[in-house]
């Protein structure tokens, strides 16, 4: 069993996480089960750090008084003849010094003045070293969706040099005093850090099984949307009838159907550049920038509509899209592998600053399959934004749409049935709403956080397309006949489960965008130490990912219209389930870490996950 190198009660110093800063601290407890130690800072923040994360306090103290000794007379001589040097500098100030260190270390000289200007106006905000930073794990997104950073609360880390330690506290504005010392600062960055200490990682921690779970991944996505589509295809797509039998691999390719994939992608690029709609500004990356975006996918959805009536009038037969459903899938995951390795190669040459934390493992396999640039432009063409929103999320309506053809052609009707409009109509109100608010998406762990790869490039070309359409394919040759009151109850779920989702989302994403708006003054949040509240109200007040719990309701409406004879058009929903499950136990560690007391306040006032009274 290991030692434990620090008791209950013991003062010593932890380093702040994502920064190379060392504050007091007391340790409260130390878990054997997890190797980490709860420590609590003087504000009352507590975190759990790592053996390596926390020193000895006594040490500190040895090298900063060694430091001091060691400085050579012309350094003393130059800080005593400054001529804009304040008689007794506060300890706020060295700590800025500290944090401008960092930054003249990792920034390009083309961005130095801006971020060292906003490290002496926050001299405690974690600095963001673009090659030692740690970044919040994606999955706090979605948690951190009521999560927003209010610009007046700033907390302050400062380090009280003389006595070799530091403490929490606000920081008091010193007026114009800060430029005329910027000088002086730069000149004294070596003699202010508090010691060497170990740098932060450049990535965050790996998820999805790490670099075993990528190999996994890569061949089991694939091979999953395989067996799906060759399952729905037979007369009794029950598991009894597990596996389906494979056709002969020639079968699989189809020239004229890569070219359909291509023509569909090409067009709707087109759409994307054409000087439509709005411009949309993004979240403030690590560098600070923030980058633009076209958001006009509702001018683009309107577009293809009409683009799709033209040819279905011009005699275009779209039932090839249900028989040739196997080949168009094929071809899209040639497509998203292809683009994939160009995403890999072109990251091996941009700046670091540009890479994606959570895609920066050194692993080749799993930054390829994560995404190792964050977002990826050709120009102002960005190619995350646009394949996570245009040619899947608009072909998946397409899809449906030739399989409700397909459907009249097999069942020969004049008109679609219940179910198959239903399905159409549910799906099709989906992605409008989301292509309507294209612009919540910027605020979204995939923009945010989330590198470009092989698993957003095959989530979004492949997976949504050619699996959320089941529902559709299934019925065309297994029709299920819906009475009057079965009709209106499913469409009743569904209402309610669009308006639980649209209220939640709008709601959130205002609250981050501006917390400050009059319109939201109502809501209650919980403060957190680093410089974030927690909202606990409204629609956040109920459960803890109220998005979560309308979206569910909304895939129990769209499995109902297929009824209840086999397991595979329920797909979607077990899938769901599943991942919404194993995303919130990601998301409760990495807050429980990332905002300390303040989370174990937040989950005693929002008590539910998903499910109110359940879950």
């Amino acid at each position: 069993m290991p030692t434990v190198r620090f008791q209950s009660g013991e003062m010593v110093m932890g380093r702040w996480p994502g920064s190379n800063l060392y504050y007091e601290v007391k340790v409260l407890r130390f878990s054997p089960k997890s190797q980490l130690y709860t420590v609590i800072y003087k504000d009352g923040t507590e975190l759990e750090l790592k053996d390596q994360d926390i020193k000895s306090a006594t040490g500190f103290r040895t090298r900063s008084r060694s430091r001091s000794r060691s400085r050579s007379p012309a350094r003393r001589r130059s800080r005593s003849r400054s001529p804009a040097r304040i008689t007794r500098r506060s300890s706020s100030r060295t700590a800025a010094v500290a944090a401008a260190a960092a930054i003249t270390e990792s920034t390009p000289n083309s961005r130095r003045d801006a971020k060292l200007k906003d490290v002496l106006e926050n001299p405690t905000k974690p600095v963001e070293n673009n090659s030692n930073n740690k970044h919040e794990n994606k999955e706090e997104n979605d948690t951190a969706n009521k999560v927003t950073e209010k610009p007046e609360a700033k907390v302050e880390a400062e380090p009280e040099m003389s006595q070799g330690r530091y403490n929490l506290r606000r920081r008091k504005d010193d007026g114009d005093a800060k430029a005329v010392e910027v000088k002086q600062l730069q000149l004294e960055e070596e003699e202010a850090k508090p010691t060497t200490v170990p740098a932060a990682t450049s990535t965050t921690p790996l998820d999805f099984g790490g670099r075993i779970g990528a190999y996994f991944w890569l061949l089991f996505l694939p091979a999953w949307v395989l067996f799906l589509l060759l399952q729905v295809t037979l007369v009794d797509p029950s598991l009894a009838n597990f596996p389906p039998p494979l056709p002969p691999l020639e079968t699989l390719f189809d020239g004229q159907a890569l070219g359909i994939v291509l023509l569909w992608t090409l067009f709707q690029a087109l759409l994307y550049i054409l000087p439509v709609g709005k411009l949309s500004e993004g979240m403030p990356l690590r560098t600070g920038e923030r980058l633009k975006y076209r958001t006009n996918g509702f001018f683009a959805i309107v577009v293809s509509a009409v683009a799709v009536a033209a040819a279905v009038y011009q005699g275009v037969d779209l039932t090839y899209i249900h028989s040739n459903f196997l080949q168009l899938a094929v071809a899209s995951f040639l497509g998203s592998f292809l683009l994939s390795v160009y995403l890999y190669v072109r990251s091996r040459y941009v700046p670091p600053d540009q890479l994606a934390l959570g895609g920066n493992s050194g692993n080749v396999v799993y930054d390829f399959f994560k995404g190792h640039e964050l977002n990826p432009r050709i120009k102002n063409f960005d190619l995350k934004f646009f394949c996570e929103m245009r040619p899947g999320l608009i072909g998946w309506c397409v899809i449906n749409f030739a399989m409700a053809l397909a459907e009249m052609q097999e069942q020969h009707l004049e008109a679609p049935s219940h179910a198959m409009i239903l399905v159409n109509l549910f799906q099709l109100l989906y992605v409008v709403d989301g292509l309507w608010n294209e612009e919540a998406i910027l605020t979204t762990m995939d923009l945010m956080h989330d590198g470009f790869g092989f698993m957003l490039a095959f989530g979004d070309l492949v997976w949504v397309p050619f699996t959320y359409s089941l529902q559709a394919y299934y019925l065309v040759t297994h029709p299920n006949p819906l009475g009057l009151p079965a009709l209106i109850a499913i469409v009743a779920i569904k209402l309610l489960g669009f308006y639980i989702f649209r209220m939640s989302n709008s709601q959130k994403n205002a609250f981050r965008r501006n917390p400050s708006d009059p319109k939201l003054a109502h809501l209650k949040t919980i403060p957190t130490a680093t410089g974030k509240s927690l909202l606990v109200s409204g629609w956040w007040g109920v459960v803890r990912h109220p998005n979560y719990l309308g979206d569910l309701i909304m895939a129990l409406a769209w499995s109902l219209p297929c009824g209840f004879s086999h397991l595979l058009p329920w797909y979607y929903m077990i899938y769901f389930i599943i991942l919404l499950v194993h995303r919130n136990s990601r998301d409760m560690s990495e807050c429980r870490r990332k905002y300390g007391s303040a989370w174990d306040e937040y989950c005693q006032t929002v008590r539910y996950r998903i499910i109110p009274g359940i879950y």
